[in-house]
């Protein structure tokens, strides 16, 4: 049984993998790899060894000897941890995409575009660089990516100028994303996970993902493509179309920075701030917007039933991104399956036979996060590793799974959004941009590695 249970998650991966070749949305094979996985492990119940305590992080002495019953039980009460911790992780991108569609809706990102009045292409490089790395930081890397490549098609008409523009925002974008705890699904999920602090994260993580992009960023700067000056540039310095846009800018970026300092006061999980937060933000969108809203309608100051429509939260809330949340929700109770039957922790204790480096192991993972999601490689590296909460080795597959993605297009969500919007070829990254990415993960790996020596 523990067989088939391999082969179904190597087969979803797959399809998880080749989504792009096979027209098939990824969120249908995490999905299915799920039920399954947890339905052999019901069907099996009886039969397995080992059980892993994901409390205590270490598998159950004696779960062999165990009654029918009481493993049944043991099963059920895995299974609504793992949904309770997934739930955590879900609950906090929903509020915080949900923030990130009020502040849009108000057209507040327009503001953005007061700060770009040049047109010297090595200047604009460097403002659009540290603009993804402090946004990513704060409304996440693939968020951010949007907003900048937005703005980006508005003042810059040739494309091929362009695109080179978009691969240096995917670099700075994720390695933004890597230092701080709401930049990244992955830092998020080890964050809310235990594994890291807010304070911690940024102390060590700050100077390998600055390097991380301006080496990088520093060298495409004498490149041909970023010579010279652009020919058409659009400075629109009316701000956002909203009068509110820059209010609810400032305000929506704050509330999500409040996030961590709620936790640190309160102790609570971080969705219960990210909750208050959206409440906050939510309730001066309303009051903008002149609307009054519940939880079944809209009602404008005329009375007439609006039926949500005209409402700044009902429309954000329908613009979120559905298939991301319901694909992390699989892969993440997937790779739960097969944490609660002890293979990944078994699988680390071979790995780390074969490979005693821990750093070449994690160095391989960033590697293998520009091939494949990172998020389910962070999931397992979570249930492969048992080092304490703020262990060095937390901080580097933070950095290595959030940067290491920036080598290929398809590696990162920053990447895979701007491939869209931009329509860049992936072997045309592959040939401009991903060098320049391996140089900026390995400097930043070799920061790391000396910065923690203190």
């Amino acid at each position: 049984m523990e067989t088939l249970i391999i082969v179904i998650f190597i087969l979803g991966y797959l399809a998880i993998t080749l989504e792009h070749n096979l027209k098939l949305d990824k969120l249908i094979p995490a999905l299915g790899m799920m039920a399954i996985l947890w339905a052999l492990v019901a069907f099996g119940i009886d039969n397995y060894i080992n059980w892993f305590d994901s409390g205590a992080h270490k598998l159950i002495e004696g779960f062999a000897s165990f009654t029918n019953d009481e493993k049944h039980h043991l099963l059920e009460e895995t299974l609504l941890h793992h949904l309770g911790k997934t739930a955590e992780i879900l609950f906090f991108l929903l509020g915080a995409m949900t923030i990130v569609e009020i502040i849009d809706y108000f057209d507040g990102f327009a503001t953005f575009k007061n700060y770009i009045k040049t047109k010297n292409k090595k200047k604009l490089l460097w403002i659009f660089a540290a603009l993804a790395f402090i946004l990513s930081a704060i409304i996440d890397n693939l968020t951010a990516t949007i907003v900048l490549i937005t703005i980006l098609q508005k003042i810059i008409n040739d494309k091929e100028t362009r695109i080179w523009f978009a691969g240096l925002i995917i670099i700075a974008a994720n390695a933004g994303g890597a230092w701080s705890p709401i930049g990244d699904v992955t830092t998020t999920m080890l964050w809310i996970g235990k594994k890291v602090t807010t304070i911690k994260l940024i102390e060590y993580l700050i100077i390998p993902s600055l390097l991380c992009v301006i080496v990088p960023v520093v060298i495409a700067s004498f490149m041909k493509p970023f010579q010279g000056n652009i020919e058409d540039i659009e400075v629109e310095n009316g701000g956002s179309k909203s009068k509110y846009g820059p209010t609810m800018l400032y305000l929506g970026l704050t509330a999500i920075i409040f996030v961590p300092i709620f936790k640190t006061i309160t102790h609570l999980p971080p969705y219960v701030g990210m909750m208050l937060s959206l409440s906050v933000v939510g309730l001066f969108a309303e009051i903008y917007s002149r609307s009054q809203f519940s939880i079944s309608k809209a009602i404008d100051e005329e009375g007439d039933d609006a039926h949500g429509f005209h409402s700044p939260v009902h429309q954000s809330l329908s613009k979120i991104e559905m298939p991301s949340v319901l694909f992390f929700f699989g892969i993440l109770m997937a790779v739960a399956a097969l944490e609660s039957l002890g293979m990944l922790f078994i699988g680390a204790e071979h790995l780390k036979t074969i490979i005693p480096n821990t750093d070449v192991v994690i160095m391989l993972l960033g590697i293998g996060s520009a091939v494949v999601d990172n998020v389910p490689l962070v999931a397992a590296s979570m249930g492969m590793f048992q080092q304490p909460i703020d262990d060095h080795i937390w901080h580097f597959i933070a950095f290595s799974a959030g940067t290491g993605g920036s080598m290929l297009i398809i590696g990162s969500a920053a990447g895979v959004v701007a491939m869209g919007m931009e329509k860049i070829n992936f072997f045309w990254y592959f040939k401009n941009i991903a060098w320049l990415a391996a140089i900026g993960f390995v400097v930043g790996s070799l920061a790391f590695m000396f910065l923690r020596q203190f």
